[in-house]
């Protein structure tokens, strides 16, 4: 009966090819990556705003004080700890 050799290093487990494999992939933003952008985005601008100009533009728009302001400044927290989390996620993804 003959035996084949066993091939000395196997390709599922050679590091530079799983390297290699996973740099061509690229991450899609999902549609809440995009919301959470366009909120951080928002909110940086109006923080901008107040420092540059002492305008709160969200305040402005909405009344200072409203319950849609404070809807907008709640979103803008949310979608920042959403960004938190992203960036952990894909700071514990480049480990191998």
């Amino acid at each position: 009966m003959a035996t084949m050799n066993a091939p000395t290093m196997d390709r599922r487990t050679t590091p530079e090819r799983r390297v290699s494999l996973h740099a061509h992939q690229r991450a899609a933003m999902s549609a809440l990556d995009y919301l959470a952008m366009a909120l951080l985005i928002i909110g940086g601008l109006n923080w901008g705003m107040v420092g540059l100009f002492d305008v709160d533009m969200v305040a402005t728009l909405f009344g200072p004080g409203s319950s849609l302001t404070r809807v907008v400044y709640v979103l803008v927290g949310v979608s920042a700890l959403y960004s938190v989390y992203t960036i952990a996620k894909m700071a514990g993804s480049k480990r191998y």
